[in-house]
């Protein structure tokens, strides 16, 4: 299972208490993916076009806590009307007097997410988004988001307005403003452990890069050295080079500090580095 769909089941078993609420949250899946219409018999009938099952059971859900209203009943002209009077014809945006608290503004970002929400695998990158047909839906609900002090972005994705997230903070923010708590402990987890095999990842990168950066240093030393030996004769150096450069011959591989341990008297890498740097340079003019 996704975590994306994780997160909708952990959402699906969420009732809030309050009747406002559920009221707030069931506006947000019928202007989202909901429908009103008759049967074939005249009757009225709601759906949802979706095809998950937790929102579907979520909607009728709270249909039942709501109005009253069974799967298996015939629903009354009297609550048709009730319903619509409510919610609306599902055209627009949600009314704002039923999202006007706090608390029912979760329970509507909560049942956005169970109608038209979806969340990248966390393993591989943060991105949560919303994907409506219309524009004033899509900002009614970017503006709900940034009420809670997350930055949500919209774009037009061909036909569609996208209501996104891409800050994994952001994203941890809406599960918890969600009440998803249980996806977004999970979540946490992975963003601890991407974030410590990240920092792993550019320690040992960074070592390695030091690592290369000393033997091609060390290399270069030696082979500006031996050309010294061979061509000049380190016996006619002055006791300091001619010091250091044997040294560094004997000990090929050693860093600046272990080698400055090895002279005498003992010298520091910055030292080291001097003397080392003005042979190559005698080598490199030797050459010319």
């Amino acid at each position: 299972m996704s975590f994306s769909r994780e997160v909708k089941e952990e959402l699906a078993r969420h009732i809030s208490p309050a009747r406002h609420c559920q009221i707030a949250e069931l506006a947000a899946i019928m202007n989202l993916c909901g429908q009103y219409g008759r049967d074939s018999q005249g009757r009225y009938t709601i759906g949802f076009q979706t095809e998950n099952e937790a929102v579907v059971r979520k909607g009728f859900t709270l249909l039942k806590k709501t109005y009253n209203i069974d799967t298996g009943v015939a629903i009354s002209e009297e609550q048709m009307r009730e319903i619509f009077q409510k919610i609306g014809d599902l055209e627009g945006p949600v009314s704002s007097l039923l999202i006007k608290n706090s608390c029912c503004q979760r329970a509507f970002l909560r049942g956005a997410f169970l109608s038209v929400g979806s969340m990248s695998d966390p393993r591989k990158g943060y991105h949560l988004e919303f994907v409506c047909t219309d524009e004033g839906k899509a900002r009614q609900l970017q503006g709900v988001i940034q009420g809670f002090g997350m930055e949500a972005k919209v774009i037009l994705r061909k036909k569609y307005y996208v209501v996104y997230l891409k800050e994994g903070e952001s994203i941890v923010d809406l599960l918890n403003v969600c009440e998803a708590h249980v996806s977004l402990m999970k979540l946490e987890n992975l963003r601890i452990l991407k974030d410590m095999r990240n920092s792993i990842n550019r320690r040992v990168n960074c070592e390695t890069a030091n690592i290369t950066k000393t033997v091609n240093a060390s290399a270069r030393q030696i082979e500006g050295i031996e050309y010294i030996r061979d061509h000049y004769g380190l016996e006619k150096l002055p006791p300091n080079l001619r010091q250091m450069a044997e040294v560094r011959l004997e000990n090929p591989d050693a860093p600046l500090k272990e080698l400055g341990e090895c002279l005498d008297p003992p010298v520091g890498k910055s030292g080291v580095n001097h003397r080392l740097r003005k042979l190559c340079e005698f080598a490199d003019r030797l050459r010319e």
